[in-house]
């Protein structure tokens, strides 16, 4: 059994709660950092004895993290997974940009200043830091792990998703900045995932409203035979590929200074509705039918994540699996 202590930030989001399963079910002993009390009690309730939390109520500030990396000399492995992912901000530079650049620079520089026990991180990504949207949408690009999104601070600030985009690009580029710069004793991994999909950690968390790809698949799920499909597209993987993925990365040299892609298939609205129609026939009369013109994704840009896939080395669980999953776990909650 190890003693290894792993500190994750961000700790009740939806990725992070599955590495925080798949990191106890391996024996490891987990700090979280959450915004509220509310928030790491949950959480405490959930995990039980291998968990504890610190609250670090806001993470944009310079020494945000000192205190709760000071109180737990432990830990020798961090995952950085704490980032907005909102599409309703007001305010895109504060509520968007600012937390994950800031928040970025403010973990690492407190590892740097007061954790000299952590050996690794890993830092949460994304594509959208590799390539932007549009350029995904188009069949004549195929991206990789040593291109990056050439989005402009101007024009992150035009709309939420361009702010999203923009937020993850920026923050990991101040990452790998702080490490050509600071040259730290620890190493850094970026872990870049596309859309992510896949039932909750916990069927806790199942509620009225989830989180954004889990709204994706409940909002198709709960139409009515005349809905229109919503109108999303873009490229899956499973969360819990991803959060596999962080965990490998903390101990395998392979991983270290890379950037790992996770990408499995593209998707559509039509797609999940067909998908959920296939694996659910009960629900069959209760949905629209798939427009089958729409069910071909062969007209959208590829991704070489060859690289990635060899130093991982693991199968991806397929979007039949992912979505069929998260479907059965709505239904065994709601109905």
């Amino acid at each position: 059994m190890t003693s290894t202590s792993v500190f994750i930030s961000g700790a009740n989001g939806f990725l992070a709660q599955h590495i925080i399963t798949q990191l106890i079910s391996l024996d490891y002993n987990v700090v979280g950092s959450v915004r509220t009390l509310e928030k790491g009690k949950k959480l405490k309730e959930l995990y039980g004895q291998r968990f504890q939390y610190e609250v670090v109520p806001i993470i944009e500030v310079e020494g945000a993290f000192d205190n709760a990396l000071l109180k737990h000399p432990e830990v020798t492995l961090l995952m950085h997974t704490a980032s907005p992912v909102t599409f309703t901000a007001k305010d895109l530079q504060r509520e968007i940009i600012i937390p994950a650049v800031v928040g970025t620079q403010s973990i690492l520089n407190s590892i740097m200043k007061v954790a000299p026990g952590i050996e690794r991180v890993v830092f949460t990504s994304s594509y959208c830091a590799i390539a932007s949207h549009e350029l995904q949408r188009g069949p004549h690009f195929t991206g990789g792990e040593k291109f990056w999104n050439d989005i402009t601070y101007e024009q992150s600030i035009k709309d939420p998703l361009s702010a999203y985009a923009g937020s993850k690009t920026f923050a990991e580029k101040a990452a790998w900045a702080f490490i050509k710069k600071q040259k730290p004793r620890f190493s850094l991994t970026s872990i870049n995932p596309v859309f992510i999909f896949g039932p909750q950690a916990r069927s806790e968390e199942i509620k009225e409203t989830m989180n954004l790809s889990a709204e994706i698949v409940n909002t198709i799920l709960r139409l009515k035979p005349d809905d229109p499909v919503p109108d999303v597209e873009g490229i899956f993987v499973d969360v819990r590929d991803v959060a596999k993925a962080h965990i490998f990365a903390l101990d395998n040299d392979n991983a270290r200074s890379k950037r790992l892609i996770l990408a499995t298939a593209r998707f559509n609205g039509h797609t999940i509705l067909n998908t959920i129609r296939d694996h659910f026939p009960q629900l069959r009369d209760q949905l629209p039918l798939p427009n089958q013109s729409a069910l071909s994704l062969s007209a959208y840009a590829e991704i070489n994540d060859r690289e990635s896939r060899d130093i991982l080395g693991f199968d991806h669980i397929s979007f039949a699996d992912s979505i069929a999953d998260a479907v059965a776990q709505i239904l065994q909650v709601y109905g």
